[in-house]
């Protein structure tokens, strides 16, 4: 069942620069177009109706169609195809890799906070559409990334040695991981229903690309989601003019850097190259380079002038593929998009490109951090329970959550703030008396503050030191449970497949967090389980 939530910026899993996001501090505004608040997606949907061009809703529409001929496609879905056509139709997205099995937990949160945000869209706005849309990673070359996962603890590697877009690459093999899934997730009614569905999908499919559509639309094509490929000439043809752009000028480089700029103090997430594209064929993705007045394609004999390379976009757009930078550009361009669902790291990188998209004149999307679940057993909740602390207490990292811990139950707690403002003030004190009747007096004044400062805060070190030893066994107790929610410090979401639970529960589990999962309210929800 659910209980409490805690708002993200109480905990410690996010970088200071997705912190001060979510707090919407002054310093990040000038990297994002419009916070994701439910009023605000008025401007947005009006601002993206005049930025998309109604020929670009054909293109996509049939395109949809074609990559869903062989699918067993919902009504629901079907309907949201059709509706891309009409001027009052907007997507919500969000992108993942195709990771064997669907990859982490989050994979399932990101598509659930995109099915959920059009459900509160569509109460507040009736008089237009909205569309949830995962955007597969067809593109990306990095086999390690997604060839594994994590079912009971255990790495389940499908053994593959491709090279290229793994959208493109044979699902031979598939057949090993899946019998090993079985056998570690045993034999109850959901197990073999969840075996099916990667049967399903994975071994008559030829490719990934297809096995991910088929295995996403069996979880989510009831809800109306939309899957789209963008490895695909239709598609690309629309991009063209973006590519040829980022070859003759190299725009992006510039525009990132402006941004990038401005986020003194924290940690660039990616960091733009000259051309931020790729040269996409069978079997290979390599970058393009600028070199000796040709065009070269890395790690290949491929070289082509000026000439040749432009007349290569006209013609056949689709051997061209952004890069990390890029791609956010190109999702934009070819969907009458509000906003992208993510998470940490992939909004850190959204943040670099404002100016990129004020550079391309189109619309920069809303940015919404996926919803984050913690799933803890009712026996961890009974046991925290009897401690002084709240569930949200369990986010703190564990120095601060053993301190808060010792303020709340230790009889000789002795709190040093008040010694410090004491002493503080004192100090203030002294200094103006000082400076009336010798100004010589201040430096003897400053060493002595910095000397009485160190040894106040060494006497308080001890003093907790003291107090961890005496309470150690009530402490272990509490970070042992901590430990159960989020192993070494980290969240399960990011490893464990949604195997693990739909394995016991079925559809039940994805019911459950199709119900208790709020977009908008940048909390982590807490679900206790038996």
């Amino acid at each position: 069942m659910p209980d409490d939530c805690s708002a993200y910026a109480y905990s410690s899993f996010f970088s200071p620069l997705l912190q001060d996001y979510l707090q919407e501090k002054e310093q990040i505004k000038p990297l994002y177009h419009r916070f994701p608040k439910l009023e605000n997606f008025k401007a947005q949907l009006n601002e993206k109706a005049a930025n998309f061009p109604p020929q670009f809703r054909t293109i996509l529409a049939n395109t949809l169609e074609e990559q869903y001929k062989n699918v067993a496609i919902s009504a629901r879905t079907k309907q949201h195809i059709s509706a891309l056509r009409q001027a009052n139709t907007f997507t919500i997205t969000t992108g993942h890799q195709l990771n064997i099995g669907t990859g982490p937990l989050y994979f399932i949160y990101k598509i659930i906070t995109a099915i959920n945000l059009c459900k509160q869209l569509q109460e507040a706005y009736p008089e237009q559409h909205f569309v949830p849309v995962y955007w597969m990673a067809t593109e990306d070359h990095d086999l390690e990334e997604i060839n594994h996962l994590y079912v009971k603890n255990k790495k389940v590697v499908w053994n593959k040695t491709d090279t290229g877009a793994v959208g493109r690459m044979q699902t031979e093999g598939m057949d090993v991981v899946i019998a090993e899934i079985k056998q570690l997730l045993g034999n109850s009614a959901p197990t073999s229903e969840l075996v099916a569905l990667f049967e399903m999908a994975y071994l008559p499919s030829k490719t990934l690309a297809e096995a991910t559509r088929i295995l996403a639309n069996a979880l989510f094509g009831n809800h109306g989601l939309v899957i789209i490929d963008a490895d695909c000439r239709a598609l690309k043809s629309l991009f063209a003019p973006y590519v040829q752009a980022e070859l003759e000028t190299q725009f992006s480089f510039s525009a990132v850097q402006e941004s990038i700029a401005l986020m003194k103090g924290y940690k660039i997430q990616v960091n733009p190259r000259e051309i931020n594209l790729f040269y996409l064929d069978k079997n290979l993705r390599e970058r393009i380079v600028f070199e000796d007045n040709v065009f070269k394609v890395l790690n290949t004999a491929l070289e082509f002038s000026v000439e040749e390379i432009q007349k290569l976009v006209e013609n056949q757009p689709e051997k061209f593929s952004p890069n990390v930078l890029l791609r956010p550009l190109y999702q934009e361009v070819i969907l009458p998009n509000l906003c992208y669902i993510g998470g940490g790291g992939e909004l850190a990188y959204w943040l670099e490109l404002k100016a990129l998209f004020c550079h391309a004149q189109v619309a920069f999307p809303i940015l919404l951090l996926r919803n984050s679940v913690v799933i803890a057993s009712e026996k961890a909740k009974e046991k925290w329970d009897k401690t002084p602390l709240s569930w949200k207490d369990i986010y703190l990292p564990p120095d601060e959550l053993t301190h808060l811990y010792l303020a709340k139950t230790s009889a000789k707690s002795l709190d040093f703030s008040g010694l410090k403002s004491q002493l503080a003030q004192q100090f203030k004190n002294l200094h103006k008396e000082a400076a009336v009747l010798h100004p010589s007096f201040l430096s003897m004044l400053n060493a002595q503050e910095a000397k009485q400062i160190k040894g106040l805060a060494a006497l308080e070190k001890r003093f907790h030191r003291a107090e961890v030893k005496t309470n150690q066994e009530a402490i272990d107790r509490l970070l042992a449970i901590q430990n159960e929610v989020f192993p070494n410090q980290k969240l399960l979401e990011r490893s464990t497949n949604f195997s693990d639970y739909y394995g016991i529960y079925g559809l039940d589990f994805l019911a459950l967090l199709l119900r208790e999962l709020h977009p908008l309210k940048m909390e982590f929800t807490s679900l206790f389980i038996d």
